[in-house]
């Protein structure tokens, strides 16, 4: 339905340097990407989203995270990050049809808050996480058990990361932990530490060592890594009890590839030139950045920057088009030499959004995503845990 063609980028300020096409071997499993867009879908297809859109009128809510397609996010009613677009999908209590324009943990989360007659419909059941699923129920309880033989259940506190399964977050309800996104991460680690002596951090080791090292002072020494493809996770007992984080063996495709080369290298091409990067990119590369935030807060702050500064941003490269588009006046820069898209959040195109749009308008209900209750009741104590955070 879609071909795929090369980028004929101009050497302008805002080129976004995509100099290559090469996979690098040095990234973490996982990180590889083939560096093409695909191209434009068939223009028939946007007169044919307008029309089904059109016709649902009130009864459908779009929802686009940032790091969707521009095709995409042309006909959302809302963007941004999947927190903030599952909370808007729940202050709309009048639309029947939920239609999240992301990824499958993120559709679930809505419908975690979204009241029983309201249906989310993800346009492409394939559009999964990769860091989601790094992280399965069989394996987190097998880890609790390790735990719990090593005498440190009982002192420690689950905090996952919003880009986590539904499973995972019930987990984390069960056992008195809560969810956190990129932008409260601190604060849910420090109301965990006031209720245990460890955290057990799920799924992303990055953000949980990013934020107990760099932003809470903790030692690079106070934090293990939990392997679940090893026995007892690669850890021994008295490891686990001398650790304050326990840090699940997962990691961001997109942002896990950025490395100190990358920083390095930007900083001899662009001089004076601002590294932001997200904080699921390695402790080494936040590190060596000038700033680091959340998706939300990279937008907020290359919105302030004064006109004629310069970025490189380590994160979504959908997003750093949309940036550099959205602010001409401003140098901004992919970190990396090569291109690196969300493969799984590129899988919602425009394709998949007017068969979808069109089915709903037909009477037709489609990819409906549904957790069942007893897996919603335990998730969403983790996630209104969260809501209450100081």
């Amino acid at each position: 339905m879609t071909t795929t063609q090369t980028l004929d980028v101009q050497p302008t300020p805002l080129a976004l340097l995509l100099l290559g096409r090469e996979s690098d071997p040095r990234s973490e499993r996982g990180v590889d990407c083939p560096g093409d867009l695909p191209a434009p879908s068939d223009p028939d297809l946007v007169a044919r989203a307008r029309a089904a859109k059109a016709r649902l009128g009130d009864k459908v809510f779009i929802l686009g995270h940032h790091y969707q397609r521009d095709e995409v996010i042309e006909f959302a009613d809302v963007t941004g990050d999947s927190f903030k677009l599952a909370r808007d999908a729940a202050a709309r209590p009048d639309a029947e049809y939920i239609v999240f324009c992301g990824v499958h943990f993120m559709a679930e989360s809505a419908d975690i808050l979204t009241s029983e007659r309201q249906q989310v419909i993800l346009p492409d059941l394939a559009a999964g996480c990769s860091m989601a699923d790094m992280a399965s129920a069989e394996q987190v309880a097998e880890c609790w058990d390790v735990l719990a033989e090593a005498g440190v259940a009982d002192v420690t506190v689950p905090v996952s990361y919003m880009n986590s399964s539904a499973d995972i977050k019930a987990f984390t309800g069960r056992h008195g932990g809560t969810i956190c996104t990129s932008s409260n991460a601190q604060r849910a680690l420090e109301w965990a530490f006031s209720r245990g002596e460890k955290v057990l951090f799920l799924p992303d080791q990055h953000l949980g060592r990013n934020t107990a090292v760099r932003d809470m002072g903790f030692a690079l020494e106070d934090c293990v890594v939990y392997n679940p493809h090893k026995p007892n996770g690669g850890l021994t007992a008295e490891q686990l009890r001398d650790a304050k984080m326990i840090l699940w063996r997962g990691h961001c495709s997109v942002h896990g590839r950025f490395s100190l080369e990358s920083v390095e290298d930007v900083r001899a091409r662009i001089p004076g030139v601002n590294v932001l990067v997200h904080p699921e990119c390695k402790h080494e590369v936040v590190a060596a950045a000038d700033y680091v935030g959340s998706t939300e807060h990279i937008i907020k702050m290359l919105d302030e920057a004064p006109a004629g500064s310069a970025w490189a941003l380590g994160t979504e490269l959908n997003l750093v088009r949309r940036l550099a588009k959205a602010h001409a006046d401003k140098q901004i820069v992919f970190l990396d030499k090569t291109v690196c898209f969300c493969s799984t959040m590129n899988r919602i195109d425009l394709p998949h959004l007017v068969w979808t749009l069109e089915s709903l308008a037909d009477g037709k209900l489609v990819n409906r995503i549904q957790v069942d209750a007893e897996t919603e009741h335990f998730a969403k104590l983790a996630l209104e845990q969260m809501l209450a955070l100081p």
